[in-house]
């Protein structure tokens, strides 16, 4: 939601089937001066599909505001911006607006998602202002026409994340929101491992699951293995979350849309998954991927272990042999990003035993549609 400096969310796990509804373009447009702004601003909503301005308009404006936030993590290069404005992290359909003033350069846009199968009565909001524009009501304006467009959908809570002690938090404190819980970015940094130590922990792993083999793949789960996925996904239904929050269902479908959109981020994604015995089901995975365009970063997702085999260390167990797996595949891979919840302990557990460290901090925030900002003087046709 409430975020003047655009987030990008990697997970120890987190993670859209293309949405696009056809709106005329004529009725696609909102013109209303904003207050505190001196010019009207359009916003108008875009299909990131086909419209490669607009694309690159809401990129230009990604970059400026990491750079002026001082963000540590690197920003999302072309391809996956692309993608997440297309296909967002989940299968929920997503709505792009950009915004622009009367001489037509773009000051702020924002991604909008409707959960359709949890969490119906929410709405995330990705609302990011270029930083020549801040503080001059653009971000309230982005915030408001959402929220409209979230009451529209039947939503009461607008939800989302800002960077910790950043001026997106301090306008989310000033629109009233509440805050949820904050999750880290931690990161490793190999080249700083102490030489050993991952011998050391790979030793410690295996005479803890002596009974467990291991696997890997690339890409998508082979179809033989894709139930066992779906199982090993729904693990994380006991993860920390904000309160009310309703942990994601998973199903074949979702599992192979989420890969979907793994493949359209144009990411080199790696799965290891431990099995019970030789040729039993897969009780533990761990899974990252590579950005062709960042080869020096990888972004671990989801590591996940059923509930009746932990206690073996096989969540260490595979990210050691990610590691190994890394090494030979990607051995330009210098730092591995991660993103855990701040109450996860057992998985802060081990990113620390490994060697992560907290690069950022992120705090999320929750806004009830009607407490937010109402649009200001519309001057234009109506909102879609």
């Amino acid at each position: 939601m409430i975020n003047v400096t655009m987030i990008s969310i990697y997970h120890d796990h987190c993670h859209i089937d293309h949405y696009w509804n056809g709106c005329a373009r004529q009725n696609s447009v909102a013109r209303h001066r904003c207050r505190g702004l001196a010019k009207r601003m359009d916003v108008e909503r875009f299909d990131p599909a086909t419209d490669a301005g607009a694309v690159r308009a809401c990129y230009d404006i990604h970059l400026a505001a990491a750079a002026a936030d001082k963000q540590r993590r690197p920003p999302m290069s072309p391809r996956p911006f692309r993608s997440w404005l297309t296909l967002g992290w989940t299968e929920d359909p997503s709505e792009a607006w950009l915004a622009r003033d009367n001489d037509g350069q773009a000051c702020g846009f924002y991604l909008l998602t409707l959960p359709q199968r949890e969490n119906r009565h929410t709405a995330g909001l990705n609302p990011v202002v270029h930083p020549s524009r801040r503080r001059a009501g653009v971000g309230t304006a982005l915030v408001a026409h959402a929220a409209a467009r979230a009451h529209n959908a039947g939503r009461t809570v607008l939800t989302g994340h800002t960077a910790e002690a950043s001026a997106g938090e301090a306008f989310a404190r000033a629109l009233g929101a509440r805050y949820r819980m904050t999750g880290i970015f931690p990161v490793l940094r190999l080249d700083s491992m102490p030489a050993g130590h991952l011998a050391a922990l790979r030793a410690k792993a295996e005479s803890a699951s002596p009974g467990y083999s291991l696997l890997t793949w690339e890409g998508q789960a082979p179809k033989d293995l894709l139930e066992d996925v779906v199982v090993l996904f729904q693990a994380e239904e006991d993860a920390p979350r904000g309160a009310g929050e309703e942990a994601e269902q998973w199903d074949a479908a979702r599992v192979r849309a989420d890969e979907r959109r793994t493949a359209d981020q144009g990411l080199r994604f790696y799965t290891v998954a431990a099995r019970a015995g030789a040729g039993g089901e897969l009780v533990a995975i761990t899974q990252l991927g590579v950005d062709p365009a960042q080869p020096g970063w990888a972004v671990q997702e989801l590591t996940a272990v059923v509930k009746p085999h932990r206690g073996h260390r096989l969540g260490l167990r595979v990210k050691v042999a990610m590691l190994d797996l890394l090494a030979e595949r990607e051995p330009q891979v210098a730092q591995i990003l991660s993103h855990n919840a701040g109450g996860n302990e057992h998985m802060i557990a081990i990113n620390t035993e490994l060697g992560f460290e907290v690069l950022e901090q992120q705090p999320s925030w929750e806004l009830e549609v009607a407490n937010a900002p109402a649009m200001a003087s519309p001057a234009g046709p109506a909102m879609a």
